[in-house]
């Protein structure tokens, strides 16, 4: 299947990725109406860690065998056969903190989302890929620092 990878060595923490993230899952789908109407609400699912010299853009990697759907104690947590796409079911999830514990990349937090904490995490855009056929975090990286590549496991051979 495909996955999303981060390319360090090009990132250059711009954050235009959160940014796309956060308008995609917006209620409106347009970025300045998901940072300064719809509050707290939509969470973006990609976030970038660094430092000043270093930058890196975390998402989920959809694992072959994903430890946060094993551990999942609610059974929110689940990898679909058909895409191999690891989904967090927001009715379900009881916030307890084990997938995001479990998921050896960070790419799971716990989020306040409508008055209760939930795991939030990449869903590679449900399936809904922009223009360019890959997750509109990918296509909005202005350097390529984000790539949409075919891959075996969850770690970037």
């Amino acid at each position: 299947m495909k996955r999303i990878y981060a390319l360090e060595r090009w990132c250059i923490d711009c954050r235009r990725c959160e940014v796309a993230c956060r308008a995609f899952h917006s209620k409106s789908c347009d970025a300045v109406r998901a940072y300064r109407v719809e509050g707290d609400d939509p969470k973006n699912r990609i976030w970038v860690e660094g430092a000043r010299t270093v930058s890196l853009a975390l998402n989920c990697r959809h694992c072959a065998d994903p430890a946060c759907v094993q551990g999942c104690i609610s059974g929110a947590m689940q990898k679909s056969q058909a895409t191999g796409v690891v989904t967090v079911d927001p009715q379900r999830c009881v916030g307890c903190r084990t997938c995001a514990s479990l998921c050896p990349f960070g790419a799971v937090r716990i989020e306040e989302v409508t008055g209760r904490e939930i795991a939030i995490k990449c869903d590679l855009c449900g399936e809904r890929l922009g223009e360019a056929g890959e997750p509109h975090c990918v296509a909005v990286c202005p350097n390529r620092a984000l790539v949409y590549v075919e891959s075996e496991g969850g770690s970037h051979e």
